[in-house]
């Protein structure tokens, strides 16, 4: 079957920052984020057998066998999914239950290497990719839910989270909408390590980020070699993972109790603290511009002289500055006063992936 999926970025509020196994991708810490409901990837996916080869499309341009793109990501991602199993691993009625039992789980992610068809996929991103607004997240977000759907898989969201999460780490937040944290786990083989709702998209309607672009460009370090370089380098790391604790517990009951305040003075630090691994990372990653810096000293100053906002920045130079709908109006005026930005996205709680008629070929 050719299936398209709509799934949005997940910009995470608490980080994470290293992965403790490559090939699963499982993390270090966990991590809580919000998925947007407009930073959005439009996937079109079909396993066919006239297919000889295996196709990837990204905004136009195909990527082939020896990019990183196609190699690391795609190809990778595919080759995980030709050995899931059919729907009679989990039936629909266990996925309306959850997983009817670890045994299902295990062999879900062992697989039964059910599926050889090659395929096909095309997508498009309405915002810029590798420039730190997790675009991966929302790409593999949209080709989990469209694989589960043409594979009749059968996947309930858990097992859709763990699917994402092998293409993408954050991906598997961006299964849920509003707010989701994405549990570390402890098992060797990731079976405890997908995400979980914490709040949907309509449980904090006043919720804003302001997501300034400082530029479109694709960062020269990728989130996952940075993270394996910080890992093995930066003296400061076992601090880091002694802190997340305590920030996911802040930045978990901020969102329950609807508290700004908290929410947005927890991520803000968390934030500086995973820049700061970065930057004793050997060789430093700095991945901030003249325009991040900018932003950072007005926020500071915007909020010392009465108006309530904070900052959060990813892998990337962008900022996206965290505020209540009733102070939009007066930061949006204050930030399109500074010289030299290439976009403002004004995004608030989204929901998860969707699956829609209109294909992209």
């Amino acid at each position: 079957m050719k299936i398209t999926a709509i799934a949005n970025s997940n910009i995470a509020l608490v980080k994470y920052w290293g992965k403790r196994n490559e090939k699963l991708i499982l993390p270090q810490n966990s991590s809580i984020g919000l998925t947007t409901d407009c930073l959005s990837v439009k996937t079109t996916l079909e396993f066919a057998r006239k297919y000889k080869k295996d196709i990837l499309i990204l905004d136009g341009k195909e990527f082939k066998r020896g990019s990183e793109e196609y190699d690391k990501y795609f190809k990778s991602f595919l080759n995980k999914l030709r050995n899931l199993p059919r729907s009679e691993i989990l039936t629909s009625a266990e996925s309306r239950k959850g997983f009817a039992s670890q045994t299902s789980v295990k062999i879900l992610l062992r697989g039964l290497a059910k599926t050889k068809l090659r395929a096909k996929a095309v997508s498009q991103s309405g915002f810029p990719k590798a420039a730190g607004l997790a675009s991966s997240a929302a790409g593999f977000a949209a080709m989990a839910a469209a694989a589960n759907s043409a594979l009749n898989l059968g996947l309930n969201a858990q097992g859709l989270s763990i699917l994402a999460r092998q293409g993408s780490g954050s991906a598997c937040r961006s299964i849920f909408g509003g707010f989701a944290e994405w549990q570390r786990g402890k098992k060797r083989d990731g079976l405890d390590s997908f995400a979980r709702q914490i709040a949907n998209e309509n449980y904090w309607p006043d919720f804003r980020l302001v997501i300034c672009l400082t530029s479109k460009k694709e960062k020269k370090i990728k989130s996952r070699a940075g993270m394996a370089q910080t890992v093995k380098t930066s003296p400061f790391y076992d601090g880091w993972l002694k802190t997340i604790d305590d920030d996911l517990k802040k930045v978990r009951k901020g969102i329950r109790e609807r508290d700004f305040s908290l929410v947005g003075k927890t991520a803000e630090e968390n934030c500086l603290k995973m820049h700061a691994l970065m930057l004793t990372t050997k060789p430093a990653i700095i991945y901030w511009n003249s325009g991040t810096i900018a932003l950072i000293h007005r926020v500071f100053e915007w909020r010392k002289n009465g108006l309530e906002c904070y900052f959060t920045i990813d892998a990337g130079p962008q900022v996206k500055i965290l505020c209540l709908k009733k102070n939009l109006k007066v930061l949006l005026k204050r930030v399109k006063k500074i010289a030299g930005l290439e976009g403002i996205i004004v995004a608030k709680p989204g929901p998860g992936p969707k699956i829609v008629n209109n294909h992209l070929f």
